[in-house]
């Protein structure tokens, strides 16, 4: 007897993440894909998705929908981005245990982990000093979405699970000059340097700072991998108030390193410069991932082909402007 097809919704499609989620899932022969633009459900309205959940007979969840910026929307719209993000989760997570939907998988984000956290950040950190000022409301938001999967769980027996992202990068990305982060970023100006043959690009700070990057690929697959991992086995490696899976790719790379690799991939031949008079922020941000590498998951995309690719899509995209 074939077994019963999935209704699987995947909030927050269009994003970078969601969108590949879904071009995964849609492989899948037992998926049935649910979803709605924005204009079509307000997650932020409490009502619209209690109606949705009611009337479509949902499996799974994946919640990727979030209300995301840079350091400058950040810190401009502190109200817009923790309101927007703890109604948007509460209202899923609620809806989806009203209607009996027993898998949810969450998506967060690494600025969970106090600003000052050990390096490699372990899941344990969380909760364990302050959080970065710039985007503290967000981050509130995010770990109040883990604490509430972890609550159904606890009180509800519901298998509500969460993973924990590093600094991703790939098709989707945001390429805004001042509001993208910084793979992005480097790859529109480096790609302009080219083009309008500037002779040197200037990187803010010393270069020293290491970060972690891991292609939206690579996250789509995790995500997937940890939401289909057996209860049993997911239980055996996390606790009910430390269930936050990391999401890495277990290397960092200097800043001023990663801008010399951009310039490779972009084709620059000037010359790339350091203003050492500018911050250069956190010395080093690395995700602690052993918890799920102890599962068997492994990325699959090396960083300099990930940044090749990356940046074919940025030119198909950029030519059309």
């Amino acid at each position: 007897m074939a077994s019963k097809r999935q209704r699987v919704f995947v909030a927050g499609h269009r994003g970078m993440v969601g969108s590949q989620i879904l071009r995964q899932l849609e492989a899948s022969a037992d998926v049935d894909l649910v979803v709605r633009t924005h204009d079509e459900l307000d997650l932020v309205s409490q009502a619209d998705v209690s109606d949705f959940f009611a009337q479509e007979s949902i499996d799974q969840v994946y919640l990727a929908a979030a209300k995301v910026g840079g350091i400058h929307a950040n810190n401009t719209y502190p109200a817009d981005f923790i309101y927007q993000n703890l109604m948007l989760e509460a209202n899923i997570i609620h809806a989806a245990h009203l209607s009996n939907v027993q898998r949810l998988l969450f998506l967060g984000s690494s600025c969970i982990y106090p600003r000052d956290a050990d390096q490699p950040m372990a899941e344990g950190a969380l909760l364990s000093g302050y959080l970065e000022a710039t985007n503290e409301p967000y981050a509130i938001a995010k770990i109040a979405g883990i604490k509430m999967c972890e609550s159904y769980a606890r009180q509800y027996g519901r298998d509500y699970r969460s993973v924990m992202p590093t600094n991703l990068y790939g098709p989707g990305d945001n390429y805004h000059p001042q509001n993208s982060h910084v793979i992005p970023a480097l790859i529109r100006r480096f790609h302009e340097a080219t083009i309008n043959g500037a002779p040197n690009v200037e990187i803010w700070g010393t270069g020293t700072p290491r970060r972690e990057f891991l292609h939206v690929s690579d996250m789509a697959r995790a995500s997937i991998f940890v939401m289909n991992l057996p209860r049993d086995i997911y239980q055996a490696h996390t606790t009910p108030m430390c269930s936050h899976i990391n999401v890495g790719s277990g290397i960092d790379i200097p800043i001023g390193e990663l801008a010399k690799l951009i310039a490779t991939v972009t084709g620059y031949t000037g010359e790339v410069t350091f203003d050492v008079s500018k911050p250069d922020g956190t010395p080093r941000k690395l995700m602690d991932s052993a918890r799920l590498r102890s599962f068997g998951w492994q990325p699959h995309i090396e960083l300099a082909d990930g940044l090749a690719e990356t940046y074919k899509t940025f030119k198909a995209e950029y030519a059309k402007r």
